[in-house]
């Protein structure tokens, strides 16, 4: 499996997220996400990170892993997997979108 990085549509320095930014702010585990469509962005690193809010999938309907088939990539201490465009971690028994 290869390793990728999937970062938001826009930079910090295009747009930066905050209190008086205009979008949703939402707490996402250790750090807060904005609300920018359909997924949320989080800032990571100088750079934002993709978190979508429901995963299209469950656990029961495909499991990810060594042999899914999917790319795996580091993220934060856990392994995400690309999924269509974006990631897919296991969270309990369901997958969050990062």
């Amino acid at each position: 499996m290869s390793t990728t990085d999937i970062h938001a549509e826009h930079s910090v320095t295009e747009h930066e997220h905050g209190t008086d930014c205009g979008h949703e702010a939402v707490q996402h585990d250790d750090h807060t996400d904005y609300v920018h469509g359909t997924h949320h962005h989080a800032l990571h690193d100088g750079h934002y990170d993709e978190h979508e809010s429901v995963a299209e999938h469950t656990v029961a309907d495909h499991e990810h892993g060594a042999a899914c088939g999917h790319d795996a990539v580091d993220h934060d201490g856990h392994v995400d997997y690309v999924h269509d465009g974006h990631q897919h971690a296991a969270h309990g028994e369901h997958y969050d979108e990062h």
